[in-house]
């Protein structure tokens, strides 16, 4: 996997500002350990989908209140529940840094994050075609933890998946992902071409976010 060292640096903190040729290297040394550790893994399954009112939404047997996911999905009949790990090993690197070089981990950081959602990007790919086999198009993946939509659905979303036996991913009692380097999502299938299936942040209303990409 190739990373995207531009969305490196945004996580990072830099904002479009090029980084000195120190930070460049130091990126380019972690990208590589990172690569070695990696072990991505992903998994879905698609249901029926129905909204039924202003801020509740059944799919696949789970019953969420959430207004802003409701109003992401309106429209969809079907959804996939979503989930993606770069596996354990990246955590004990990142873990393994915190103790011996703390400005490196935090670079680990910065390009695990940008990893996994690259990945995600990739394996959402296989989502779109299942969609276009329908005549349908993907709305942005929207996560637990996101706006209104409680965390606490974790659990009961990896369980829908079999997730802890699939791909190696589980949940902490307070509902935190492990690995950390994960992400768990819903998926909607829509008619609406415009719809882009690759989440981006001027979908999140987290406007004052220190991370948010430039429009």
């Amino acid at each position: 996997m190739e990373l995207n060292q531009k969305e490196i640096l945004r996580y990072l903190g830099y904002r479009g500002k090029p980084a000195d040729e120190i930070i460049q290297q130091q990126i380019q040394v972690c990208m590589q350990e990172l690569e070695e550790a990696m072990a991505p893994k992903a998994v879905f399954r698609t249901y029926n989908v129905t909204v039924t009112g202003d801020n509740q939404l059944k799919i696949g047997g789970m019953e969420i209140q959430s207004k802003q996911l409701s109003l992401h999905i309106q429209g969809c009949k079907q959804a996939s529940v979503f989930a993606a790990t770069l596996g354990a090993k990246v955590d004990f690197l990142i873990q393994r840094y915190n103790i011996l070089d703390m400005s490196k981990a935090v670079i680990l950081q910065a390009c695990a994050a940008t990893a996994i959602e690259e990945y995600c990007d990739q394996r959402q790919e296989e989502i779109q075609a299942e969609a276009a086999e329908q005549g349908l198009y993907l709305r942005p993946r929207y996560s637990p933890g996101y706006g209104d939509f409680p965390i606490t659905h974790q659990k009961t979303l990896l369980g829908l998946l079999d997730a802890q036996k699939r791909i190696g991913l589980t949940t902490t009692d307070s509902f935190m992902l492990v690995p950390s380097k994960s992400v768990t999502a819903i998926i909607g299938f829509t008619n609406e071409k415009k719809s882009c299936h690759i989440a981006r942040c001027m979908t999140c209303e987290a406007k004052n976010c220190p991370f948010r990409k430039e429009e």
